[in-house]
């Protein structure tokens, strides 16, 4: 049960990071306060990914053959990944680490897959262009209709507050059930977990990010690309959760981050184009490119080293810790939790 535990560092960034694209543009606005945010978006995504959460694990199966320790250094270096962009207040995208881990660790195995990439990158490239698309139009569709049907300032700030609670809800769903595969599909292929396992302990490990350390880049994503009044930020947080919706259905897991840069620059483009940071979209940029490259090879040095480790763990470290009764205290306590997550999930009906 260790080899999950990487997942759950993963899920935990994924969580602290792209929690910023579900509420990030309305808690800047000072639309919704950040503790309601945060306590919406970990209910929703949770039910996102227990709900359709399965329907992309296959997708990151495909790619390389991984076995149990091929799996933890590969979401443990995805993890690591995308830890170091949270502190670095960046959004990243856990899609592109996970796919970067499993080709590293699959070109050092001589496994990997590249006939299944090109669906995978199609999806990339047409995420934000997507998300640029429903931003604009839905800019365009919902304010000709709030201008012909609402014209009283109250009556709008309140459609604006249910617009983007309802939105936001819906993207936090859409975030869960299309990015739990990043956090637990490598474990499925390999038999760790199943499906629906998987989905519980992935949609846990984000909540868990989310509701712990997801201030900084919810402020990034909110304020440092284009100034966004309500209406916009309401609109970014319905064309994001559309466009991740959208690629759940095609079953493959696509960036959040991406979807809702997009949105973003699509509301942009309704007013001033000079009012979006370039700036920002360049550093964001950078770290969608270097995201790929830096898990990859993180989990290529991961690999060479557990499988440098596992002979002096065999000879030495095991049968000492064997010695001072530590193996058994770890496997009864891994036991117990085992246990009592089993319990709870059927306790809930799962």
């Amino acid at each position: 049960m260790w080899k999950i535990g990487s997942g759950i560092l993963l899920g935990w960034g994924l969580g602290a990071n792209a929690s910023a694209n579900i509420f990030g543009t309305g808690v800047a606005t000072g639309t919704v306060r950040y503790r309601t945010a945060i306590w919406l978006t970990a209910l929703f995504l949770m039910a996102g990914a227990v709900v359709e959460g399965p329907k992309c694990m296959e997708t990151l199966g495909e790619l390389s053959r991984l076995n149990p320790l091929e799996a933890f250094c590969v979401a443990l270096a995805a993890g690591a990944t995308m830890a170091v962009l949270t502190v670095l207040a960046l959004p990243a995208s856990a899609s592109q680490a996970i796919v970067g881990a499993i080709l590293g660790a699959g070109v050092l195995a001589g496994t990997a897959d590249f006939s299944r990439l090109y669906r995978i990158v199609a999806c990339w490239v047409l995420t934000p262009i997507c998300a640029v698309v429903f931003g604009y139009l839905m800019h365009r569709i919902l304010a000709r209709v709030l201008d012909r049907t609402v014209r009283r300032l109250t009556h709008r700030n309140f459609i604006y507050l249910a617009g983007i609670l309802v939105s936001g809800c819906y993207g936090a769903y859409s975030l869960g059930s299309n990015n739990v595969a990043n956090v637990t599909g490598v474990y499925v292929g390999t038999g760790l977990l199943t499906a629906q396992t998987a989905a519980v302990v992935g949609g846990l490990s984000i909540a868990l990010g989310v509701l712990t350390y997801s201030r900084r880049v919810m402020m990034t994503v909110g304020k440092g690309i284009v100034a966004l009044d309500p209406f916009s930020a309401l609109v970014v947080a319905l064309a994001h959760a559309m466009t991740l919706h959208l690629f759940t259905q095609v079953g493959v897991p696509v960036s959040s981050s991406q979807a809702v840069v997009g949105a973003v620059v699509g509301v942009g483009l309704i007013g001033d184009v000079s009012t979006i940071s370039g700036r920002m979209l360049l550093k964001i940029a950078g770290g969608w490119i270097g995201t790929p490259l830096s898990a990859g090879s993180m989990a290529v040095a991961l690999v060479l080293g557990a499988d440098a480790a596992v002979p002096f763990w065999g000879q030495h470290v095991g049968p000492l810790l064997e010695r001072f009764g530590i193996t058994q205290a770890i496997s009864v306590a891994v036991q117990f939790y085992a246990e009592w997550l089993r319990a709870m999930m059927s306790a809930v009906g799962w």
